[in-house]
């Protein structure tokens, strides 16, 4: 085989692995664990801690123990499956203590990861708020700026009323002349 041959195969001189491709994905590899869907198994925890942290779960609890002690204490012999010192109940209720707290971890985890989105978006959200009102006041600021400079009614009758008064004032203090003093009072020679 030529070493353009054998490069186009995929080989080098030499080299008996094939080359991988970098542009194309690799295989899945096989896993010895199952594939699960985390969030299905999250929302079963939560329902499971929900459920281990009701009153109702301490009451079946209570009555499965005294039924428990009740049956292996009082039973025939034959027909008891757990005698006095209560080993298998032991063992059962380790067991169940070993799977119950790291479902409540898990529902735990989970709530927090909640609140710190909730958080996050209760952030943002203030933010938005304050930037708002920031820019609503800035708004009513300037509002008002504009306002004290335009002229109101109420400003035009009092300043009218204060011209009005002045006009009467130098009428009393310069009485109206009459016709022939007007003509007189004139300083035309002057010019």
């Amino acid at each position: 085989m030529a070493p353009a041959e054998r490069e186009r195969d995929g080989r080098l001189e030499g080299a008996r692995a094939p080359r991988f491709r970098l542009d194309l994905p690799r295989p899945p590899r096989r896993k010895l664990l199952p594939d699960y869907d985390p969030e299905a198994f999250g929302r079963l925890s939560e329902r499971i801690a929900r459920f281990l942290g009701t009153g109702r779960f301490i009451v079946w609890m209570t009555v499965i123990i005294i039924a428990w002690v009740v049956w292996n204490v009082s039973a025939p012999s034959s027909l008891r499956f757990d005698q006095y010192p209560f080993i298998f109940l032991t063992l059962m209720l380790s067991l169940q203590a070993s799977y119950a707290a790291p479902l409540i971890l898990l529902a735990q985890n989970r709530q927090d990861d909640r609140d710190k989105v909730n958080l996050e978006q209760d952030r943002k959200q203030n933010e938005r708020s304050i930037a708002d009102t920031e820019y609503l006041s800035r708004e009513v600021a300037a509002l008002r700026m504009g306002l004290g400079e335009v002229a109101t009614r109420d400003w035009i009758r009092s300043e009218l009323q204060d011209l009005l008064k002045e006009l009467e004032d130098q009428r009393v203090t310069f009485p109206a002349r009459s016709a022939s003093d007007a003509g007189h009072g004139r300083d035309v020679d002057d010019r």
